[in-house]
């Protein structure tokens, strides 16, 4: 009985450790990537005319919502229907696997990180852009409340749309991933 107990034991301090490692990983990650593309985006936008600045953003908003898609086809995904694609030997079926084992790492950097990051920029890059309309235009009032409300709206809401493409799609999604991991990966 006390065996079973010092197991147990070991275990959940086996599970603590991990999870301060798996902690301490996502925070340095995402430390240096918001550091690494704030900067980029700071200095790179403000560069750029308005159009190219508004194309950016739509482009960081579109990568967020995708990426908070491919978080949640992961939750949501049928490990089973990969086992017979394995099985039969089709690309991408393995990674897959992989992807759906591992859903809550995966959906923590596709949906938090990454999709947290995208958010943090897109606010950035509205500002951005706030301060290029009222400089080019002589705008009086604040527009960096109006265009933020709009990227937030944008954003939200495409993830709300996202998230149900998920869940119909999520096979389809995460076989897609599973292929594109697979091109990329060193057999």
């Amino acid at each position: 009985m006390n065996h079973t107990t010092e197991n147990k034991e070991k275990q959940k301090n086996k599970k603590d450790h991990s999870n301060i490692k798996w902690f301490i990983q996502v925070f340095t990650i995402t430390f240096i990537l918001s550091m690494v593309f704030s900067y980029i985006s700071a200095n790179g936008v403000s560069h750029l005319n308005l159009l190219s600045a508004i194309l950016i953003l739509v482009l960081v908003i579109a990568i967020g919502i995708f990426f908070d898609i491919i978080g949640v086809a992961v939750t949501v995904a049928n490990e089973h229907e990969f086992h017979a694609k394995a099985t039969k030997k089709i690309k991408g079926s393995k990674d897959s696997i992989k992807l759906i084992r591992n859903a809550p790492k995966v959906a923590n950097i596709c949906a938090d990180v990454i999709g947290d990051i995208c958010g943090v920029l897109s606010g950035a890059i509205s500002a951005l852009i706030s301060m290029k309309i009222t400089e080019q235009f002589g705008l009086n009032f604040e527009i960096e409340f109006l265009l933020s409300a709009l990227v937030a709206s944008l954003t939200v809401g495409g993830k709300a749309l996202g998230k149900g493409v998920a869940n119909k799609k999520s096979t389809q999604i995460v076989h897609a991933v599973g292929k594109m991991i697979n091109k990329f990966s060193k057999d």
